[in-house]
Protein backbone atom coordinates (compact mmCIF):
# COMPACT_ATOMS: atom_id res chain seq x y z
CA UNK A 1 0.00 0.00 0.00
CA UNK A 2 1.32 3.40 -0.97
CA UNK A 3 1.14 6.04 1.73
CA UNK A 4 0.97 9.65 0.57
CA UNK A 5 2.41 12.21 2.93
CA UNK A 6 1.74 15.93 2.74
CA UNK A 7 4.92 17.94 2.34
CA UNK A 8 4.10 21.64 2.70
CA UNK A 9 5.69 24.02 0.26
CA UNK A 10 6.85 27.49 1.31
CA UNK A 11 3.59 28.92 -0.08
CA UNK A 12 1.56 26.39 1.97
CA UNK A 13 3.55 27.26 5.08
CA UNK A 14 2.85 30.97 4.59
CA UNK A 15 -0.87 30.23 4.09
CA UNK A 16 -1.00 28.19 7.30
CA UNK A 17 0.88 30.84 9.23
CA UNK A 18 -1.45 33.51 7.89
CA UNK A 19 -4.51 31.48 8.86
CA UNK A 20 -3.10 30.98 12.34
CA UNK A 21 -2.47 34.69 12.67
CA UNK A 22 -6.00 35.49 11.57
CA UNK A 23 -7.39 32.94 14.02
CA UNK A 24 -5.43 34.50 16.86
CA UNK A 25 -6.56 37.95 15.74
CA UNK A 26 -10.26 37.06 15.87
CA UNK A 27 -10.14 34.76 18.89
CA UNK A 28 -10.75 37.58 21.42
CA UNK A 29 -13.78 38.77 19.42
CA UNK A 30 -15.27 35.29 19.40
CA UNK A 31 -14.70 35.02 23.13
CA UNK A 32 -16.29 38.40 23.76
CA UNK A 33 -19.43 37.33 21.90
CA UNK A 34 -19.96 34.21 24.02
CA UNK A 35 -23.48 34.28 25.45
CA UNK A 36 -25.52 32.47 28.08
CA UNK A 37 -28.90 31.19 26.94
CA UNK A 38 -31.73 32.14 29.31
CA UNK A 39 -35.23 30.69 29.08
CA UNK A 40 -37.51 33.27 30.71
CA UNK A 41 -41.17 32.88 31.60
CA UNK A 42 -43.68 35.64 32.12
CA UNK A 43 -46.56 35.27 34.56
CA UNK A 44 -49.29 35.85 31.99
CA UNK A 45 -50.00 36.57 28.34
CA UNK A 46 -48.25 39.21 26.26
CA UNK A 47 -50.16 42.17 27.63
CA UNK A 48 -49.19 45.66 28.81
CA UNK A 49 -46.95 44.62 31.74
CA UNK A 50 -44.82 42.36 29.55
CA UNK A 51 -43.49 45.53 27.91
CA UNK A 52 -41.16 45.87 30.91
CA UNK A 53 -39.36 42.74 29.71
CA UNK A 54 -39.83 43.13 25.97
CA UNK A 55 -38.19 46.56 26.13
CA UNK A 56 -35.07 45.07 27.71
CA UNK A 57 -35.05 42.39 25.00
CA UNK A 58 -35.78 44.58 21.97
CA UNK A 59 -33.47 47.40 23.06
CA UNK A 60 -30.59 44.93 23.31
CA UNK A 61 -29.99 45.32 27.06
CA UNK A 62 -29.90 41.57 27.67
CA UNK A 63 -27.68 41.00 24.65
CA UNK A 64 -25.28 43.69 25.87
CA UNK A 65 -25.00 41.75 29.13
CA UNK A 66 -23.98 38.58 27.27
CA UNK A 67 -27.39 36.91 27.43
CA UNK A 68 -29.50 35.26 24.75
CA UNK A 69 -32.96 35.58 26.32
CA UNK A 70 -36.15 33.96 25.05
CA UNK A 71 -39.47 35.07 26.58
CA UNK A 72 -42.57 32.89 26.84
CA UNK A 73 -46.07 33.70 28.04
CA UNK A 74 -47.79 31.82 30.88
CA UNK A 75 -51.28 31.35 32.27
CA UNK A 76 -50.95 32.81 35.78
CA UNK A 77 -48.53 34.24 38.32
CA UNK A 78 -48.27 30.92 40.13
CA UNK A 79 -47.25 29.14 36.96
CA UNK A 80 -44.17 31.32 36.74
CA UNK A 81 -43.15 29.94 40.14
CA UNK A 82 -43.63 26.26 39.30
CA UNK A 83 -41.95 26.58 35.91
CA UNK A 84 -38.82 28.01 37.49
CA UNK A 85 -38.86 25.65 40.48
CA UNK A 86 -38.95 22.65 38.15
CA UNK A 87 -36.08 23.98 36.05
CA UNK A 88 -38.23 24.10 32.91
CA UNK A 89 -37.33 27.78 32.79
CA UNK A 90 -34.08 29.35 34.02
CA UNK A 91 -35.53 32.66 35.24
CA UNK A 92 -39.12 33.70 35.71
CA UNK A 93 -41.54 36.40 36.77
CA UNK A 94 -44.08 35.35 39.37
CA UNK A 95 -45.88 36.12 42.60
CA UNK A 96 -43.39 36.15 45.46
CA UNK A 97 -46.09 35.20 47.96
CA UNK A 98 -46.91 32.06 45.99
CA UNK A 99 -43.18 31.37 45.88
CA UNK A 100 -42.92 31.62 49.67
CA UNK A 101 -45.78 29.15 50.07
CA UNK A 102 -44.24 26.86 47.46
CA UNK A 103 -40.96 26.79 49.37
CA UNK A 104 -42.72 25.71 52.53
CA UNK A 105 -44.63 22.98 50.69
CA UNK A 106 -41.47 21.83 48.87
CA UNK A 107 -38.63 22.26 51.38
CA UNK A 108 -36.05 20.56 49.16
CA UNK A 109 -36.40 23.32 46.52
CA UNK A 110 -34.38 26.33 47.63
CA UNK A 111 -36.22 28.86 45.50
CA UNK A 112 -35.52 32.54 46.20
CA UNK A 113 -36.49 35.84 44.62
CA UNK A 114 -33.67 38.16 43.64
CA UNK A 115 -35.44 41.28 42.36
CA UNK A 116 -38.83 42.86 43.07
CA UNK A 117 -40.65 44.25 40.02
CA UNK A 118 -44.06 44.97 41.57
CA UNK A 119 -43.28 46.77 44.82
CA UNK A 120 -47.02 46.85 45.44
CA UNK A 121 -49.11 43.86 44.35
CA UNK A 122 -51.99 44.15 41.87
CA UNK A 123 -54.13 41.99 44.20
CA UNK A 124 -57.54 43.58 44.13
CA UNK A 125 -61.24 43.20 44.59
CA UNK A 126 -63.01 44.76 41.63
CA UNK A 127 -66.72 45.44 41.85
CA UNK A 128 -69.48 47.64 40.48
CA UNK A 129 -71.21 50.55 42.15
CA UNK A 130 -74.46 49.41 40.58
CA UNK A 131 -74.06 46.15 42.53
CA UNK A 132 -73.59 47.98 45.83
CA UNK A 133 -69.77 47.92 45.98
CA UNK A 134 -67.94 51.00 47.23
CA UNK A 135 -64.43 51.73 48.49
CA UNK A 136 -65.75 51.04 52.03
CA UNK A 137 -64.77 47.45 52.80
CA UNK A 138 -68.00 46.95 54.72
CA UNK A 139 -69.84 47.15 51.39
CA UNK A 140 -68.39 43.73 50.58
CA UNK A 141 -70.36 41.96 53.29
CA UNK A 142 -73.27 39.91 52.02
CA UNK A 143 -72.09 40.06 48.39
CA UNK A 144 -71.37 37.37 45.78
CA UNK A 145 -67.85 37.07 44.38
CA UNK A 146 -66.27 35.47 41.36
CA UNK A 147 -63.20 33.84 42.86
CA UNK A 148 -60.99 31.60 40.69
CA UNK A 149 -59.48 28.97 43.01
CA UNK A 150 -55.91 29.35 41.64
CA UNK A 151 -56.03 33.15 41.60
CA UNK A 152 -53.21 34.83 43.53
CA UNK A 153 -55.48 37.71 44.58
CA UNK A 154 -58.12 35.40 46.00
CA UNK A 155 -55.38 33.59 47.94
CA UNK A 156 -54.90 36.77 49.98
CA UNK A 157 -58.51 36.95 51.16
CA UNK A 158 -57.70 35.55 54.63
CA UNK A 159 -55.26 38.46 55.12
CA UNK A 160 -57.66 41.07 53.77
CA UNK A 161 -60.62 39.97 55.87
CA UNK A 162 -58.48 39.64 59.02
CA UNK A 163 -56.83 43.07 58.88
CA UNK A 164 -60.16 44.68 57.97
CA UNK A 165 -62.20 42.69 60.50
CA UNK A 166 -64.72 41.43 57.93
CA UNK A 167 -67.28 38.71 58.57
CA UNK A 168 -67.43 36.55 55.43
CA UNK A 169 -69.96 34.03 56.76
CA UNK A 170 -72.69 35.63 54.64
CA UNK A 171 -70.53 36.22 51.59
CA UNK A 172 -70.71 33.81 48.66
CA UNK A 173 -67.58 32.81 46.77
CA UNK A 174 -68.11 31.12 43.41
CA UNK A 175 -65.17 29.27 41.88
CA UNK A 176 -65.06 30.55 38.30
CA UNK A 177 -62.57 30.18 35.48
CA UNK A 178 -60.29 33.06 34.52
CA UNK A 179 -61.92 33.55 31.08
CA UNK A 180 -65.43 34.06 32.54
CA UNK A 181 -64.51 36.15 35.58
CA UNK A 182 -64.95 39.61 34.05
CA UNK A 183 -67.88 38.58 31.80
CA UNK A 184 -69.79 37.38 34.88
CA UNK A 185 -69.26 40.72 36.62
CA UNK A 186 -70.15 42.61 33.46
CA UNK A 187 -73.43 40.67 33.18
CA UNK A 188 -74.27 41.08 36.87
CA UNK A 189 -73.97 37.38 37.77
CA UNK A 190 -71.59 38.36 40.59
CA UNK A 191 -71.16 41.61 42.51
CA UNK A 192 -67.35 41.66 42.55
CA UNK A 193 -64.37 39.57 41.52
CA UNK A 194 -60.86 38.87 42.74
CA UNK A 195 -58.02 39.54 40.36
CA UNK A 196 -55.13 41.72 39.26
CA UNK A 197 -56.64 45.18 38.78
CA UNK A 198 -54.53 45.88 35.71
CA UNK A 199 -56.29 42.97 34.03
CA UNK A 200 -59.80 43.01 35.52
CA UNK A 201 -60.36 46.78 35.37
CA UNK A 202 -59.19 47.04 31.77
CA UNK A 203 -61.13 43.95 30.70
CA UNK A 204 -64.35 45.29 32.23
CA UNK A 205 -63.98 48.58 30.39
CA UNK A 206 -63.41 46.72 27.13
CA UNK A 207 -66.70 44.88 27.74
CA UNK A 208 -68.60 48.13 27.93
CA UNK A 209 -68.90 48.51 31.70
CA UNK A 210 -68.91 52.28 32.38
CA UNK A 211 -65.72 53.49 34.00
CA UNK A 212 -67.66 55.29 36.74
CA UNK A 213 -69.39 52.02 37.64
CA UNK A 214 -66.12 50.15 38.30
CA UNK A 215 -64.74 50.15 41.85
CA UNK A 216 -61.17 48.94 42.50
CA UNK A 217 -60.08 48.05 46.01
CA UNK A 218 -56.32 47.58 45.84
CA UNK A 219 -55.47 45.36 48.77
CA UNK A 220 -52.32 47.36 49.51
CA UNK A 221 -54.58 50.30 50.40
CA UNK A 222 -56.32 48.17 53.02
CA UNK A 223 -53.54 46.90 55.26
CA UNK A 224 -52.11 44.10 53.10
CA UNK A 225 -48.31 44.54 53.28
CA UNK A 226 -47.35 41.96 50.68
CA UNK A 227 -44.96 42.46 47.81
CA UNK A 228 -46.05 41.59 44.29
CA UNK A 229 -44.33 39.83 41.41
CA UNK A 230 -40.61 39.25 41.48
CA UNK A 231 -37.75 37.77 39.49
CA UNK A 232 -36.64 34.31 40.58
CA UNK A 233 -34.12 31.86 39.15
CA UNK A 234 -34.21 28.09 39.26
CA UNK A 235 -31.87 26.83 42.00
CA UNK A 236 -29.79 24.83 39.52
CA UNK A 237 -29.41 27.73 37.10
CA UNK A 238 -28.56 30.14 39.91
CA UNK A 239 -25.88 27.80 41.27
CA UNK A 240 -24.24 27.42 37.86
CA UNK A 241 -24.84 30.91 36.45
CA UNK A 242 -24.94 33.38 39.30
CA UNK A 243 -23.28 36.04 37.15
CA UNK A 244 -25.87 35.55 34.43
CA UNK A 245 -28.70 36.18 36.90
CA UNK A 246 -27.03 39.42 38.01
CA UNK A 247 -26.59 40.33 34.32
CA UNK A 248 -30.27 39.64 33.69
CA UNK A 249 -31.22 42.00 36.52
CA UNK A 250 -28.96 44.72 35.14
CA UNK A 251 -30.49 44.40 31.70
CA UNK A 252 -34.02 44.33 33.09
CA UNK A 253 -33.55 47.46 35.19
CA UNK A 254 -32.37 49.31 32.07
CA UNK A 255 -35.38 47.99 30.18
CA UNK A 256 -37.80 49.06 32.90
CA UNK A 257 -36.34 52.55 32.98
CA UNK A 258 -36.61 52.81 29.18
CA UNK A 259 -40.17 51.48 29.27
CA UNK A 260 -41.19 54.04 31.89
CA UNK A 261 -39.72 56.79 29.71
CA UNK A 262 -41.47 55.61 26.52
CA UNK A 263 -44.56 53.61 27.39
CA UNK A 264 -46.07 53.96 23.92
CA UNK A 265 -43.09 52.13 22.42
CA UNK A 266 -43.42 49.39 25.03
CA UNK A 267 -47.09 48.90 24.25
CA UNK A 268 -46.29 48.58 20.54
CA UNK A 269 -43.87 45.77 21.36
CA UNK A 270 -46.70 43.97 23.15
CA UNK A 271 -49.21 44.12 20.31
CA UNK A 272 -46.51 42.94 17.90
CA UNK A 273 -46.52 39.65 19.86
CA UNK A 274 -50.25 39.39 20.52
CA UNK A 275 -52.56 39.33 17.52
CA UNK A 276 -55.70 40.03 19.56
CA UNK A 277 -54.27 42.84 21.69
CA UNK A 278 -55.36 46.43 21.06
CA UNK A 279 -52.74 49.16 21.28
CA UNK A 280 -54.98 51.57 23.20
CA UNK A 281 -55.92 48.90 25.74
CA UNK A 282 -52.37 47.68 26.35
CA UNK A 283 -51.05 51.22 26.61
CA UNK A 284 -53.55 51.91 29.38
CA UNK A 285 -52.78 48.57 31.07
CA UNK A 286 -49.06 49.29 31.02
CA UNK A 287 -49.55 52.79 32.44
CA UNK A 288 -51.73 51.41 35.25
CA UNK A 289 -49.07 48.81 36.05
CA UNK A 290 -46.23 51.32 36.18
CA UNK A 291 -48.14 53.97 38.14
CA UNK A 292 -49.64 51.63 40.74
CA UNK A 293 -47.26 48.69 41.15
CA UNK A 294 -43.81 49.50 39.79
CA UNK A 295 -43.33 53.18 40.67
CA UNK A 296 -44.45 53.10 44.28
CA UNK A 297 -43.36 55.86 46.68
CA UNK A 298 -40.77 53.48 48.12
CA UNK A 299 -39.30 52.75 44.68
CA UNK A 300 -39.15 56.45 43.83
CA UNK A 301 -37.11 56.97 46.99
CA UNK A 302 -34.96 53.82 46.90
CA UNK A 303 -34.84 52.51 43.35
CA UNK A 304 -36.14 49.47 41.50
CA UNK A 305 -35.75 45.91 42.72
CA UNK A 306 -34.94 45.95 46.44
CA UNK A 307 -36.96 45.36 49.59
CA UNK A 308 -37.55 46.88 52.99
CA UNK A 309 -36.58 43.96 55.27
CA UNK A 310 -39.02 45.02 57.99
CA UNK A 311 -41.90 45.11 55.53
CA UNK A 312 -40.90 41.72 54.10
CA UNK A 313 -40.92 40.28 57.62
CA UNK A 314 -44.45 41.63 58.08
CA UNK A 315 -45.43 40.18 54.71
CA UNK A 316 -44.22 36.74 55.80
CA UNK A 317 -46.28 37.08 58.97
CA UNK A 318 -49.35 37.94 56.89
CA UNK A 319 -48.77 35.02 54.52
CA UNK A 320 -49.03 32.89 57.65
CA UNK A 321 -52.70 33.93 57.82
CA UNK A 322 -53.36 32.19 54.49
CA UNK A 323 -51.96 28.82 55.52
CA UNK A 324 -49.94 27.18 58.28
CA UNK A 325 -46.17 27.25 57.77
CA UNK A 326 -44.34 24.01 58.40
CA UNK A 327 -41.13 26.00 58.78
CA UNK A 328 -41.68 29.74 58.75
CA UNK A 329 -38.93 31.37 56.66
CA UNK A 330 -36.74 34.32 57.51
CA UNK A 331 -36.39 37.23 55.12
CA UNK A 332 -33.01 35.99 53.91
CA UNK A 333 -34.55 32.61 53.07
CA UNK A 334 -36.83 34.11 50.44
CA UNK A 335 -34.91 37.06 49.00
CA UNK A 336 -31.30 37.66 48.01
CA UNK A 337 -30.22 41.22 47.28
CA UNK A 338 -26.60 40.81 46.19
CA UNK A 339 -27.54 40.16 42.55
CA UNK A 340 -29.12 43.58 42.14
CA UNK A 341 -27.36 46.42 40.32
CA UNK A 342 -25.82 49.14 42.45
CA UNK A 343 -28.38 51.36 44.18
CA UNK A 344 -27.45 54.37 42.05
CA UNK A 345 -28.14 52.36 38.87
CA UNK A 346 -31.62 51.37 40.09
CA UNK A 347 -32.86 54.91 40.64
CA UNK A 348 -35.77 56.16 38.53
CA UNK A 349 -36.63 59.74 37.71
Amino acid sequence: MTVFRFRPTRRDTLKLAGAASLASLFAPAVHAQATTNVRFTLDWRFEGPSALFLTALEKGHFRAEGLNVTIDAASGSREGVTRVASGTYDIGFGDINSMIRFRDENPTVDLKANMIVYDRPPFSIVGRKSRGITTDVKSLEGKKFGAPAPDAAYAQWPIFKTVNKLDDSKMRFENVGFPVREPMLASGEVDAIFGFANSSYINLKSRGVPENDIVVLHMYDYGVELYGNAIMASPAFLAANRGAVAAFNRGLVKGIRDCIADQAAGARMVVARNDVARLETETERLKMTIDNYVLSPWVKANGIGGIDPARMATAIDQIGLTFTFKNKPKVEDVFISDLLPAAADRKVA
